[in-house]
């Protein structure tokens, strides 16, 4: 019995692994290639904003339609469109070509999951596990996606040292990550054929209809989440990898390979601290685990907002990142403990859709705050904007508990 679950979820971490990998190099060498080849901070936001963009559409798609054409055969189209995000930084097609298909290839610069795939995948988790056992094995998977992306992170720094040792060029070297960047999402879309078909929703019973029936009280519940979760994004689009790494490029000179190893370091912390959620949720629960590890996530990125120095601008960024994503397996349980299994693709799609779309709107305008305003506008922003959706969250959810709490 145990099997062909157990088989499902191992083919989607090994595939989750492969993508994030990829999420977590471009996350650091996203920004700084581009700044490199003399793009500006505004076309910089630009272009992971038309990746957070394509994304957005893209979980539209997989809200309304996914489980109708088929779960698999979605991921597998979405790892191939994928692959497409690495053409533009290969080429060098300039900042139109590079838009277009950054918004077509889904181009990441976050540094951390939240792809159309991501919210495919976790609808199709819950279903595969026991109501006791959701939250870990959610909480497995994001180990798994930020163990990858911490690996992809430390692979940032490849170029500057092929440079360094064997005399390759800046220039071929990113070329090369670029192309490997986009065979890693061509496996991914091999390893997704291995899922079996239990993975798949039953056909409804009105014939070409694409979505499940939605009962109201799951469209009322979901509406309330995707709202909050929209306003923690609009502070998380200020706070993509991609522009975090650029601000520690710019104000201390920070160079790519020590970059790398920051980045790989903040994704290691991630995934430990996603195993920490799922110990600490079994005993407080889910909304208090989500609210207390956020919170204060939020302070320590302000305060490095104001360090003179790299060293303590690292320490308190490396302190937040230890909690930030504690609330990342909590509330992809959360969501899935609330709907009916049969709503959870929709779920999984709207709140996801409502974060990425936030996160494009924030990452459109990141950099410009950071060119005209303030270069260190956006930290202040997206913590502020995370507190405010920390004490909503506790106001709006704090009574309302998943199966296994009550």
């Amino acid at each position: 019995m145990e099997r062909k679950p157990t088989r499902n979820l191992l083919v989607i971490y090994a595939a989750a692994w492969l993508r994030s990998f990829n999420i977590g190099l471009m996350g650091v060498v996203l920004g700084v290639y581009l700044s490199r080849e003399g793009f500006s901070a505004t076309s910089i936001g630009l272009v992971i904003a038309a990746g957070l963009a394509g994304a957005a559409a893209g979980t539209v798609f997989i809200t309304l339609k996914a489980d109708y054409l088929g779960r698999r055969r979605t991921l597998v189209c979405l790892a191939l469109l994928n692959a497409l995000g690495g053409i533009p930084l290969i080429f060098h097609t300039g900042l139109a070509g590079l838009l277009v298909l950054a918004f077509l290839g889904m181009i990441n610069g976050m540094g951390a999951d939240r792809s159309p795939s991501f919210a495919l995948e976790q609808a199709m988790i819950p279903g595969l596990v026991s109501d006791q056992k959701r939250t870990w094995a959610l909480a497995w998977y994001s180990v798994v996606l930020d163990a990858s992306g911490a690996i992809g992170a430390l692979a940032a720094g490849i170029p500057l040292l092929a440079l360094r040792i064997w005399n390759v060029g800046l220039g071929n070297g990113y070329r090369a990550l670029f192309v490997g960047y986009a065979a890693l999402h061509l496996i991914s879309a091999l390893v997704y054929l291995m899922v079996t078909p239990d993975v798949e929703v039953s056909r409804i019973s009105l014939p070409g209809q694409a979505i499940a029936k939605v009962s109201q009280e799951t469209k009322s519940t979901v509406g309330k989440l995707s709202s909050l979760f929209a306003l923690d994004s609009l502070g998380g689009g200020f706070l993509t990898d991609a522009l975090v790494s650029y601000w520690f490029f710019k104000r201390f000179g920070i160079a790519e390979n020590k970059l790398a190893l920051l980045f790989f370091t903040v994704h290691v912390l991630n995934a430990l601290s996603h195993l920490g959620a799922a110990w600490l949720a079994r005993r407080i629960g889910l909304i208090k685990t989500m609210v207390f590890t956020h919170l204060p996530s939020s302070v320590f990125l302000i305060l490095a907002a104001f360090m003179p120095s790299a060293r303590w601008a690292v320490v308190l960024f490396l302190l937040r990142e230890s909690l930030v994503e504690m609330d990342v397996p909590t509330r992809q349980s959360y969501v899935a403990a609330v709907v009916k299994p049969e709503e959870r693709t929709f779920a999984a799609g709207v709140t996801n859709l409502t974060r990425n779309t936030a996160w494009a709107v924030a990452s459109a305008v990141a950099g410009v705050f950071m060119q005209q305003v303030a270069f260190s506008a956006p930290l202040l922003l997206g913590g502020g904007l995370k507190i405010i959706y920390d004490g909503l969250l506790w106001r709006a959810f704090r009574h309302v508990r998943p199966p296994e709490e009550k």
